[in-house]
């Protein structure tokens, strides 16, 4: 039984309320509704646990079999006719011939694309094994490291830093613990989570109060898919596998994935085809049926007309251009699971892109190191530098990268100078901490580093110039206006303060952080990626506009976006998303470059809307938090560094970090697109315009122009001619835009262009009625070899002339491979009824003054083509 979307955000919606719950409720009443204790519970209750709620494992799609991917290759339209026209002339007629070229062709479909998806599909398993993860429980009182699939609700688990939090947790005591969620809601920052009831919490719960409270933002909460980045806990769990927020994630990923452009674009062109067929069959066979009077042999003609009408070597060069594509990426370390997602990404004219890891580095840098005027200062780096050095507790990433810094900077070897005396240990309700230090001869020298409204608080003074000053309300107002600034700049401030006092042998506390000296500030950042900015221009000039969708503050956002070259109009916050009708958002959406503080299910209800206003959209990410968007958009994009959950969601997976392969990415999925749409167009036009000639030929002619064995060799010659499209080139004009599937262009060339072969094929059988005498059943063999060569050869040559709107040869000229099969097929053809093959099918050879005539025809052809093309252009403003 399927689980629709609305069911699906219900069941969200319902373990958020759960998890909320489980924060505001006291620690107390929280074990009893678990049933479990400090001591944890019992191995027999674990067990009976496990079978309750099973094990504590997400939801995922499973690769299918071999044996099933090779059968959805016989899925296409296309290949299930060929088969029923095989199988229809060996019943019928016994026409094994018909038979071998039919089943050739469906083969060489079939094994592409099998071979090529399941590589891909294997490759990505591989990307995504998990290794095995442990997590130490306490049950009875004895800790012990179990396999993470086991824990069960009303564990009780212990967390240190470098772990990964295996379920959705309460904590029950903690020390100094930071947890790193950007996985699942894009803050690049780690978070710092206690024991103690959120602050506010309560009374957002209250009733005097509507402003909804986010399940993901509880900080007496930790949630499964999160890692710890420093500090420790004690935490009871609230909930596993399917039950947790990320888990919760996940299962919307499980099914079959929304139609991409791709499969609306081919499924829409594949039908306009087998309409034509189903409509033109009919009319040949009865017009067959009545001028010639046998209509078994009108049946078989009409069945051989719609062998020619059927693009059948659409799914081979369809799955020989993806295949090409897919190579030219793994050369570029792009992994491509599945590939329709190549011709998707040229298609692709909105790309959606989380900022966290994807656009930023997901690194924590030094930014800037100021004076209280604003001021670079390495008075103020050396003081920050002493007290990250010299602090012994768990150094968190912001210590971390002041120490880079330093070193860097070249003020690593300052400590040296001092001798630490004392340390005052950094705690949640102070959100600061310092170490004294002393400078022989000097005195001691406490340093303060910590949140900005926190050190504030404990200045009385402030350095400005070498000159200790008091701070007074006004320059309090200063500092705050500058610290504003520097967090609209999307930087994270943190304050430095001091404080000379007397040599002394009493302990320091937190009683001495009075009285300090502010010093300056310390503004953090998560920098953008080095190529983020050139891919984005890049991008930009070829078409894709991007637009950001992040679970991040608006003020980062922003700072991000200015330095990548995303221009910034206005942010739509996630608080005002739910709010919007589907067609308010899209509206919105087509109109907004970023969206910040969005959950998962609002990033993809976005992806979504753009989708709906006829756009082809890409989404990028690689966090717990994108899974749901990269299944939702037409090609999902993530990193191999990416979580598992991504990239099991994603259609594309970048091997290296530069983003410039997005952009040789989007380049290659047009060559493909392009290559593809070669072939659709020149098949459907030339199909178009052998039914008109068949038509003509069937109405006035006393026999048939060519057999059916004649019609399938011309056939196959000419597709194998095209198998050489897949490494073809593309003009460069045609790169420059994104390219889509359009049914109603492909019939319109179609109509426009096929008729012009017509003209070609009634000259020629005119050429063999009077000028050869060909008109009589007697002669019918040479008059079918005449058409059968200026047919395969003004097919075969107009390859030339629709691949490109530019004068083909001269302004413009195909691939060697191209150029060589083609020349080759048109040899062979010539060829054929001066053989014994020939002869044994039904040919015969042609004098020599025939040659004259083929080549004025054949010329006349590309000069009509040409100008036909011109006009056609101009009024349409397209060609391929």
């Amino acid at each position: 039984m399927k689980t629709s979307t609305k069911d699906k955000e219900k069941v969200t919606q319902e373990i958020a309320e759960r998890l909320i719950q489980a924060s505001v409720t006291p620690e107390e009443n929280v074990m009893k509704d678990l049933k479990t204790s400090p001591q944890g519970i019992s191995e027999n209750e674990a067990k009976k646990r496990l079978e309750k709620h099973g094990k504590n494992q997400i939801a995922h799609d499973k690769p299918p079999a071999w044996y099933i991917q090779l059968l959805s290759c016989f899925k296409n339209p296309f290949i299930l006719i060929l088969l029923f026209l095989a199988g229809f002339s060996y019943f019928m007629d016994g026409d094994i011939e018909a038979v071998i070229i039919i089943t050739t062709m469906v083969t060489i479909s079939v094994i592409i694309t099998f071979t090529q998806e399941f590589r891909s599909s294997r490759t990505a398993e591989k990307l995504k094994a998990m290794v095995k993860t442990t997590s130490t429980v306490s049950r009875q009182s004895e800790q012990k490291e179990i396999d993470m699939e086991l824990l069960v609700p009303g564990d009780i688990i212990h967390l240190s830093a470098g772990d990964m939090v295996p379920a959705d947790a309460r904590i029950i005591s903690s020390k100094d613990l930071h947890v790193g969620e950007s996985a699942l809601t894009g803050e690049a920052m780690p978070v710092e989570k206690m024991d103690t009831l959120p602050r506010g919490v309560l009374e957002l719960a209250g009733a005097k109060q509507n402003k909804p409270i986010n399940a993901l933002e509880l900080n007496n909460m930790c949630y499964m898919g999160t890692n710890v980045i420093s500090g420790s806990a004690t935490a009871v769990v609230v909930s596993t596998g399917a039950d947790t927020y990320f888990g919760s994630m996940a299962s919307t990923l499980i099914g079959k994935p929304p139609l991409t452009s791709f499969d609306k674009g081919v499924k829409s062109i594949t039908f306009v085809l087998i309409r034509f067929m189903l409509i033109m069959v009919p009319i040949i066979f009865l017009v067959n049926g009545f001028t010639k009077g046998d209509w078994w042999e009108a049946l078989l003609f009409g069945l051989s007309v719609a062998v020619g009408l059927t693009p059948e070597m659409l799914p081979v060069v369809v799955a020989g251009n993806l295949a090409k594509g897919a190579a030219t990426m793994a050369r570029n370390k792009v992994v491509v699971k599945r590939l329709n997602a190549i011709q998707n990404f040229g298609a692709m004219d909105i790309l959606c892109t989380d900022k966290t890891g994807t656009l930023t580095q997901d690194k924590i840098i030094l930014e800037k190191h100021l004076n209280v005027q604003g001021k670079e200062d390495n008075k103020v780096l050396e003081y920050a530098y002493l007290n990250s050095y010299h602090q012994t507790g768990l150094k968190n990433l912001l210590d971390v990268a002041v120490l880079e810094y330093a070193d860097l900077n070249h003020v690593s070897g300052v400590e040296t100078k001092y001798t630490k005396i004392d340390e005052i240990p950094f705690d949640f309700n102070r959100r600061r901490m310092s170490v004294v230090l002393e400078k022989i001869g000097n005195g001691h020298t406490l340093i303060c580093k910590g949140a900005m409204e926190e050190v504030l608080g404990i200045c009385s003074h402030v350095s400005v110039n070498g000159r200790i000053i008091p701070l007074t309300a006004d320059y309090t107002e200063k500092v705050q206006l500058l610290v504003n600034h520097l967090n609209n700049d999307g930087l994270r401030v943190l304050a430095v303060a001091i404080k000379e006092t007397e040599a002394r042998d009493e302990a320091y506390g937190v009683k001495d952080e009075h009285d300090l000296i502010l010093v300056g500030y310390l503004a953090f950042l998560d920098p953008p990626k080095e190529t983020a900015k050139m891919a984005i221009r890049a991008l930009k000039e070829n078409g894709v506009d991007i637009k950001v969708i992040t679970g991040d503050n608006a003020a980062v956002t922003r700072k991000v976006c200015k330095d990548v070259g995303i221009k910034v109009n206005d942010i739509l916050l996630g608080s005002s998303i739910d709010a919007l009708t589907d067609e308010q958002l899209a509206e919105i959406a087509e109109k907004t470059t970023v969206f910040a503080k969005v959950n998962p299910l609002q990033k993809a209800r976005i992806v979504k809307v753009l989708k709906t206003k006829g756009h082809t959209v890409g989404f990028m990410g690689d966090g717990i938090n994108d899974a749901v968007s990269l299944k939702e958009a037409d090609v999902g994009i993530s990193v191999d560094t990416a979580v598992d959950i991504a990239k099991e969601s994603a259609d594309i997976i970048l091997l290296e970090k530069s983003l410039m392969v997005l952009e040789q990415g989007v380049v290659q999925g047009r060559i493909t697109f392009g290559n593809m749409i070669k072939y659709i167009k020149m098949t459907a036009s030339s199909n178009f315009g052998n039914v008109f000639s068949v038509l003509i030929a069937s109405a006035f002619i006393p026999f048939l122009p060519m057999l059916p064995i004649h019609l399938l060799i011309q056939n196959l010659f000419y597709d194998i001619s095209q198998l050489s499209i897949p490494w073809d080139k593309m003009d460069k004009e045609y790169l420059q835009k994104p390219q889509k599937w359009n049914a109603k262009s492909v019939s319109r060339f179609m109509i426009f262009i096929g008729p012009i072969s017509s003209i070609f094929d009634i000259t020629t059988y005119a050429l063999m009625w009077y000028i050869f005498s060909a008109n009589s059943v007697d002669h019918q063999t040479l008059f079918q070899s005449g058409w059968f060569i200026e047919g395969l050869l003004s097919q075969t040559l107009i390859v030339h002339m629709i691949r490109t709107e530019k004068i083909p040869f001269i302004q413009s000229t195909a691939s060697a491979p191209v150029v060589l099969l083609t020349s080759l097929i048109m040899t062979i053809g010539i060829y054929l009824p001066f053989s014994g093959f020939g002869s044994s099918i039904g040919l015969e050879p042609l004098p020599l003054s025939y040659f004259p005539w083929l080549a004025a025809t054949l010329l006349s052809y590309c000069v009509l083509t040409q100008l036909v093309k011109k006009w056609y252009i101009r009024k349409f403003n397209e060609w391929l």
